[in-house]
């Protein structure tokens, strides 16, 4: 079912753009750590703790010029400026590759990518936490034009997040996810892609689908499940998005299941002539890796091929469930050896290091005609959706700590300002231009009607227009009419919910059995 239906996606007519500059690969052999015994911290929240919101972006100022770096006995460079004491001070609050479950990785700004295992995995990064460039680093092959747009994009999902956070917990809408902590992995590998490569999301890759170029009036028609709402026409909960035209397969509720499309997808290009060079990302969580989906679309890409990124998003949580009781191993980026995947593990809050992966990661998958595993380690700073209070599995300081010791935010902006592309008073139109456009758009599609009742009907059989339905769809479409006609005035509730609808239900209660 998977490969079929990759093959009538996969001959999408083709996005044309210019192919960017790939940095060169690095060649790493490395593996899993020592038996590292789990230690679980105990920690009591009060239930009146508020609540976590979207990232925060830091008070603007021009970050300082890094010092000279000191070196550690072993020979390992310190990245953390200032004096002895405030460095050793610093180290138990500035985050680390242990904090993100990779047991006792280090940074490194050496891009290896690897196929069999000998040691303990290192995280890729090109900037620091401080938005400086890690020394030994290069900085991959970026215009200022890109650099501001991934900006803009960072920028806004936190926005965007915000204004439907808020709109759930007002009941103006049914659910949301954000994306709050993520936007550096999010975006940062999403301007590694081609316009025509295939993107499947698991359901907090927002930030993937603006930067394609979603517009915000979609997004909103989607939430709101209004009669703008071309991809899901009203019929799916909010987040679920999907946009054929810019190669964003529908996003769906079950974890994982979006894994075995893309390894179908990702075979239909390999066998399409006229697809040669696309490629395939799919983003999965670190809990959508304890799935079956998981092992079984890897197993069947790496046997059957075809190019495709499976790009982890590790943010320390399963809902509720921390990486420390997911799983022994090395993190995710272990398991890709197993099934000869080319693999690298990535700081994900720093978007220049996942823009560098990503871009290599394509290369090979390309090239190779084969699949490559990367795992960006991030942190989820908001709750996992609008039905879940994070504050009762980890404690509030830890959010607030991650905020500010480590915000991606932050630390591309720093960047932008070293090389004298951003400003503060471009900082304060952009965010400004940035709520004014979110909140005009929200109101706009808060107003506007819910398609046709009958909407619900179409698309569950591939029914052509003026063909009879089958009957297990026409009955109940002329069950719901006869409903409607008996009950619809006369009840205040249906009378409302009518409203609600364009033509208010009439066109169930005229069915005639076949096709709209």
């Amino acid at each position: 079912m998977a490969t079929s239906r990759a093959f009538l996606t996969a001959t999408r007519p083709r996005r044309t753009a210019t192919l960017p500059a790939r940095i060169t690969a690095r060649s790493l052999i490395t593996g899993p750590p020592p038996s590292v015994p789990p230690i679980h911290g105990t920690h009591e929240t009060p239930t009146s703790t508020p609540l976590p919101s979207p990232n925060p972006l830091p008070a603007f100022h021009i970050p300082s010029a890094p010092v000279p770096h000191a070196r550690q006995e072993d020979g390992k460079p310190l990245y953390v400026s200032g004096s002895q004491a405030e460095r050793q001070a610093r180290a138990g609050r500035m985050s680390s590759p242990l904090r993100r479950g990779t047991h006792e990785s280090w940074w490194t700004p050496e891009m290896g990518f690897f196929n069999a295992v000998a040691k303990t995995i290192p995280t890729f990064r090109v900037l620091d936490e401080e938005g400086h460039l890690v020394r030994g680093a290069h900085i991959p092959e970026i215009s200022k034009e890109e650099a501001i747009r991934m900006y803009h994009i960072m920028t806004l999902v936190p926005i965007v997040d915000n204004v439907l956070y808020q709109s759930q917990r007002q009941g103006r809408i049914s659910f949301y996810m954000q994306c709050a902590g993520e936007e550096a992995a999010t975006v940062g590998s999403a301007a590694a892609m081609l316009p025509n490569d295939e993107m499947y999301g698991q359901y907090r890759e927002q930030a993937a689908l603006l930067y394609r170029g979603f517009p915000l009036k979609d997004m909103m028609a989607q939430c709101f499940g209004n009669v703008e709402d071309e991809g899901t026409k009203g019929r799916m909960m909010p987040v679920h998005y999907n946009a054929p035209d810019l190669g964003f397969h529908q996003i769906t509720s079950p974890l994982a299941t979006q894994m075995p499309q893309a390894a179908g997808a990702a075979y239909a290009i390999k066998l399409d002539e006229n697809r040669q060079g696309d490629c395939v990302i799919c983003y999965f969580g670190d809990g959508a890796a304890s799935e079956g989906d998981f092992h079984a679309a890897l197993g069947m890409n790496s046997v059957l091929g075809g190019p495709c990124i499976w790009f982890c998003r590790n943010n320390g949580f399963a809902i509720s469930t921390p990486i420390i009781d997911q799983y022994a191993g090395d993190g995710i980026a272990s398991r890709g050896p197993g099934y000869g995947l080319d693999t690298i593990r990535v700081d994900g809050n720093d978007a220049l290091g996942v823009l560098s992966a990503v871009r290599e990661a394509r290369r090979r998958a390309v090239e190779g005609k084969k699949g490559v595993l990367v795992e960006a380690m991030t942190y989820r700073v908001g709750h996992h959706s609008t039905s879940d209070d994070s504050s009762k599995y980890r404690p509030m300081e830890e959010v607030q700590e991650w905020t500010v010791v480590d915000n991606p935010l932050y630390r591309f902006r720093a960047f932008l300002v070293a090389r004298g592309w951003w400003s503060e008073a471009e900082e304060a139109a952009l965010l400004k231009k940035n709520k004014s456009e979110v909140l005009k758009t929200f109101s706009r599609a808060e107003k506007l009607p819910k398609p046709k009742l009958g909407e619900m009907f179409n698309d569950v059989w591939a029914v052509q227009k003026g063909e009879e339905m089958p009957s297990v769809i026409s009955e109940q479409r002329a069950e719901l009419g006869r409903l409607l006609k008996k009950y619809g005035d006369v009840w205040a509730p249906w009378r409302k919910e009518r409203k609600r609808f364009v033509e208010e239900g009439e066109d169930v209660m005229d069915c005639d059995g076949r096709g709209a």
